[in-house]
């Protein structure tokens, strides 16, 4: 079955938003002939320039009909009329699916694509987003989130783990393992994954708790409790919430526990100790509360994904 796949740009696109699915999408179509057809389009067509400077060539929007819509984000604010056309392109288009990267969430939510939906953007760009479409239930810690037939997914490299999710749909977990293979990827980071990695690993957006992210890595498997972070960062604790939670965009607590994950879970990969010893040194106590926070946030317990990583 021959799906086509139309990704959208626009002038001031990021580069990587487009050439990212698409690269994903060109694979998939190499390893089962017959499966995709991909078209680049925008608004007038011709040659569009990405952010970065280099163009793409793209197709007129039209009237025809697609299997799959992804809109890339950019800079978004550099071309209004050509935003305003993919907008009222996108309210009579007709897809089967309609997905977006990065920023391009804010063309899909002006089209009133996600209203009551769950949706994700770019960490950076989630505060704006929150007060300009408010019927938007938005999650800006996740890489990517489906809602029915609408995908969106955070900034830029996310849009590749948003492409494998839609071709493991389509063709199976088999082709889009062996389509992350081929772009040297994993496969894949669960849609639950949150973004957090993007901005607490820099200590917030200004980098200011950046040495306390250092040494909460090396004490995981102590108590890290909001006083005892306080005390280290040299601020009374309710101060403390408040400034981390406005610099990263998340709680201490919730910081704790993604610190946590993302050392089990490398753990889990790439060694050979007992989950039970991974769960002691990370901080979570026992496999089975390590085992329950897996699956909270990937989908997954800890021993498929070690299976997983062997495959």
């Amino acid at each position: 079955m021959l799906r086509t796949i139309a990704v959208v740009v626009h002038p001031g696109f990021q580069l990587l938003d487009a050439a990212g699915p698409t690269a994903a999408f060109e694979i998939a179509e190499r390893l089962r002939p017959g499966s995709y057809a991909i078209r680049l389009l925008a608004p007038g067509g011709g040659a569009v320039a990405s952010s970065a400077g280099p163009t793409l060539d793209a197709a007129s929007l039209g009237a025809e009909a697609f299997d799959t819509i992804v809109v890339s984000g950019g800079e978004i604010v550099r071309a209004p009329e050509a935003a305003r056309a993919i907008v009222a392109w996108l309210k009579r288009a007709r897809a089967r699916r309609v997905a977006s990267v990065c920023s391009g969430a804010f063309l899909l939510a002006e089209a009133g694509l996600l209203d009551g939906r769950r949706a994700t953007t770019h960490w950076a760009s989630s505060e704006d987003f929150g007060r300009r479409y408010p019927k938007v239930r938005l999650d800006a810690e996740r890489i990517f989130i489906q809602d029915g037939a609408v995908w969106t997914s955070a900034g830029i490299s996310a849009g590749i783990d948003l492409a494998l999710a839609l071709i493991e749909d389509d063709l199976g977990a088999d082709i889009a393992r062996r389509t992350a293979q081929q772009l040297v990827v994993h496969h894949r980071r669960p849609g639950g994954q949150s973004q957090f990695s993007a901005l607490v690993e820099l200590g917030g957006r200004t980098g200011r708790f950046a040495e306390l992210i250092v040494w909460m890595r090396g004490a995981l498997a102590g108590r890290l409790t909001v006083e005892r972070l306080a005390d280290r960062a040299a601020m009374s604790p309710r101060h403390f919430a408040r400034a981390f939670l406005s610099e990263t965009g998340t709680t201490p607590a919730k910081a704790v526990e993604r610190l946590r994950l993302e050392t089990a879970r490398l753990a889990v990969e790439t060694g050979h100790a007992p989950l039970e010893r991974i769960a002691e040194t990370t901080g979570f106590g026992d496999a089975g509360r390590m085992r329950r926070a897996f699956l909270r946030n990937f989908g997954m317990p800890p021993q498929a994904l070690r299976r997983q990583a062997r495959s």
